[in-house]
């Protein structure tokens, strides 16, 4: 069977390229169910994408190569196909945009969108083997028991990246990269969990708190959530992109509070008061109990001079943390490296020295921050091939 073009893969950016770039468009997933980090995604709802997205928000090591597909393809540009679907929607924080009713309604919306277009999908399906002639691509794939041998004029790789393997993540778009001579960036697992093996925060598991996570490179604003293995949470999630093994990370745990300010008028009224008990009104009692052990607390706020205040405020400023790794791929929900985009068009997201042959999405070296934007680049990239390709 000839196709035009074979997406190999129906995440994201493989169904966003699939209604763009034309007729006689198969795409093919192993998987049973397209789209299902989209169906995951926000709780069920969809951060579909981000208020707020730029070229400032990703990670690449070529930090100018996704402007040319996000400017073509903006955030509004994907709001606006949400609406002519019907789709309410509403933004929670930081413009992290999400469906009000399920993110399965995003993937029909893709799949509608497929439709129109002319695009076929194969679900449960295994590439087997895959060569390259002078003017196209011949593959053989198992579908139902039985093989197929197909050939296209353009392949494009949208399998994603090694995110969350239980999901039938694998790094099948690197390997077949590499097969047509394209490099691949150092890969690692990103917006992951931090761990610490001696389980030093397992009393704390599930108390969260607003907090500045810092280390050399990036400082991030948000929640901190501490669990059973270490620390999560957005602010976690976001430096984890950031950060190498053997750095230490800054914890400030009250990055917008004036706490010397209203422990000095809190000693003037509740003087009598334990230090530990007044603490409890602006940290949640469960942390002061443990940081307790560690920072001086003890005695009666009327105790507590000026200099000792001000020693407790820099200690819980700049709480020094050296995690021992990150969760990996099992919970990583993207993965940070890839394709290395000097082989690719950013333009039309083409190999340069492979004609036909085009990789979007999350296979890519570009990796968003957390709050939808990386769902936003597969849109843009996925538009961008698919524009290329239909002419």
């Amino acid at each position: 069977m000839t196709f035009d073009t074979i997406i190999l893969g129906a995440g994201a950016a493989g169904m966003m390229c699939a209604a763009h770039c034309g007729r006689r468009v198969l795409v093919i997933d192993h998987a049973k169910a397209p789209g299902e980090k989209i169906r995951i995604s926000g709780g069920g709802r969809c951060n579909f994408t981000n208020m707020h997205a730029g070229p400032e928000n990703f990670l690449s090591g070529n930090p100018h190569f996704c402007k040319s597909a996000l400017a073509r393809y903006t955030q509004w540009d994907f709001v606006d196909l949400v609406q002519r679907h019907d789709i309410a929607w509403h933004e929670k924080t930081l413009g992290q945009l999400f469906c009000d009713g399920s993110s399965k309604q995003i993937i029909a919306m893709l799949l509608a969108e497929m439709e129109r277009a002319g695009g076929e999908l194969w679900l449960q399906t295994s590439l087997r083997n895959l060569n390259k002639t002078d003017n196209e691509f011949r593959m053989e794939v198992e579908r139902d028991g039985q093989r197929h041998s197909l050939s296209c004029r353009n392949l494009v790789l949208a399998t994603g990246g090694k995110s969350i393997p239980k999901m039938g993540a694998t790094g099948l778009a690197y390997d077949i990269a590499q097969q047509f001579g394209l490099e691949i960036t150092e890969t690692r697992a990103a917006l992951v969990p931090f761990t610490f093996p001696d389980g030093r925060f397992r009393d704390l598991s599930g108390v969260s708190v607003p907090a500045r996570l810092t280390n050399a490179r990036a400082s991030f604003d948000e929640a901190l959530l501490f669990t059973h293995r270490g620390l999560s949470g957005p602010a976690v999630l976001q430096l984890s992109s950031y950060w190498r093994e053997g750095e230490a990370v800054s914890v400030n745990l009250i990055p917008d509070l004036p706490l010397l300010d209203l422990l000095r008028a809190q000693r003037q009224t509740a003087g009598r008061k334990a230090l530990k008990t007044e603490m409890a009104r602006h940290l949640p009692a469960r942390l002061i109990d443990y940081l307790g052990q560690q920072v001086p607390m003890a005695g009666n706020l009327a105790d507590q001079s000026d200099t000792a205040l001000k020693d407790l405020i820099a200690r819980l400023s700049d709480w020094q943390l050296l995690p021992s790794g990150t969760e990996g791929y099992r919970t990583a929900e993207v993965t940070l490296g890839g394709i290395n985009t000097d082989g690719l068009s950013s333009k039309t997201m083409e190999a340069k020295e492979v004609p036909g042959l085009y990789a979007i999405g999350e296979a890519v070296d570009v990796t968003g921050w957390l709050g939808g934007y990386n769902f936003q680049w597969a849109w843009s990239s996925g538009y961008a091939a698919g524009k290329a390709i239909a002419g």
